[in-house]
């Protein structure tokens, strides 16, 4: 299970890598804000068909195969951004990161299941959701310190340390089994899986208004903070260090992740309805601090929506594992990531349609409106699936009963007969 983690780990941080170095290229090659947009919907617009097809299609192919695959997609997609000398290149890069990642993420978390033990399997769903995070907070927050402090080659510096850190996931991967996938050698091999969202129907209205959507809403908001901060430094904490932009996103990402561990409110319904909350009022303390100039109001908004970051990522990912049956399990899982990877699409897309009719300020009040619009649905809801969910654990702990009373009785006749 660690050598997957770290695995995770180390493509979660190049996913987000290059977030800092987007106004170097913007400078360097005179993108327009609309190229600058474009160059961020381009990554989730190949991302999802990749997580779609490879989340079907991954198991027949073999995860160790396909997850190998991703990492030197990975890898290229680092060696065209350091190697790029004009703007279509970058571009070029972007859509192999976004296939790669999307890739990963399809198997990723299937492939991790194979390698653990049945009574371990929620302990690796909760920490695969941590090292995502904890992933996704570190990238900016090393590039940022290394364009920052090193002053050398700064388009080109930052991605050695990442195909470093992309070369030890590889080695990592190598050292593990696809048993499933040896086990099926020299059988005929079965019709391909078709390409679908693989939710079960008895599930369906609890995943996707109580998993799907939080980690929906969940991407959309940290998605329009992301996008903030490097302007945010700027005009509020008036400062051009570089580093203080990926720091302020570790502390939104990768402070959720370890915010995750905090033992209040531990019962989930709960746990989630108190996240949503929080990562709206997060979203707003932020956008509020933008207008006002409040540096205060940054860092606590920012606190605050990475604690509703944290326990909504925790929680909708916890759900999307316990809801459905084993046997489907990875599916679903898919299924939920690809629901958080529309989610970043919107406030790319939306922010730049918005903006070609309002200024920024109101641009992101309407985006965080409709957010929080979603939010007072999921709320709501959380009455209705709060019942559904306990007389499901009701149903769990009966059904454990009677398996333990069956197990008691053929002991008890076992030894009767002896």
């Amino acid at each position: 299970m660690k050598r997957m983690l770290w695995m995770i780990l180390m493509m979660s941080i190049g996913a987000t890598f290059t977030s800092p170095l987007f106004p170097l290229y913007q400078e360097r090659y005179h993108l327009s804000s609309l190229q600058i947009t474009i160059l961020f919907a381009v990554y989730a617009l190949f991302l999802l068909p990749s997580l779609l097809i490879s989340g079907s299609r991954g198991s027949g192919w073999g995860l160790k195969r396909v997850l190998r695959i991703s990492v030197w997609i990975s890898i290229l997609a680092t060696l065209v951004f350091m190697g790029s000398q004009q703007a279509w290149l970058v571009y070029a890069a972007r859509i192999l990161e976004g296939i790669a990642y999307g890739t990963f993420t399809g198997t990723a978390v299937a492939f991790l299941l194979k390698q653990t033990p049945g009574d371990k399997v929620p302990l690796a769903i909760t920490l695969s959701g941590i090292t995502v995070s904890v992933g996704f907070g570190l990238g900016p927050a090393l590039t940022g310190l290394v364009i920052q402090y090193l002053h050398l080659m700064p388009l080109r510096v930052p991605f050695w340390l990442l195909t470093a850190l992309l070369v030890t996931a590889w080695m990592a991967l190598e050292t593990l089994k696809d048993a499933d996938f040896l086990a099926q050698k020299g059988k005929p091999k079965a019709a391909p899986a078709p390409i679908s969202l693989g939710v079960p129907s008895e599930i369906s209205p609890h995943f996707w208004s109580f998993s799907a959507l939080p980690i929906f809403t969940l991407f959309t908001l940290n998605g329009i903070i992301l996008s903030l901060i490097p302007s945010f430094v700027k005009s509020v904490l008036h400062t051009s260090n570089l580093s203080v932009s990926g720091l302020l996103i570790l502390l939104l990402l990768g402070g959720g992740a370890l915010l995750q561990l905090m033992p209040l409110a531990s019962e989930p319904v709960t746990r989630l309805r108190l996240g949503i909350a929080l990562l709206s009022i997060g979203a707003w303390l932020v956008v509020f601090s933008g207008s006002t100039g409040s540096i205060g109001l940054l860092w606590i908004g920012v606190l605050v929506q990475a604690l509703g970051s944290g326990w909504t990522f925790q929680i909708s990912l916890r759900l999307a594992g316990e809801l459905p049956h084993a046997e489907v399990r990875s599916k679903v899982i898919t299924t939920f990531y690809l629901a958080g990877y529309a989610g970043f699409i919107v406030p790319v897309v939306g922010t730049g349609v918005l903006t070609y009719f309002f200024d920024l300020h109101v641009s992101l009040v309407v985006l965080n409106s409709l957010a929080s619009l979603l939010v007072l649905y999921m709320l709501g809801y959380s009455i209705r699936f709060r019942r559904y969910y306990a007389a499901r654990k009701q149903e769990e702990i009966r059904s454990e009963h009677a398996k333990a009373k069956l197990a008691a009785a053929g002991a008890d006749q076992g030894s009767m007969s002896s």
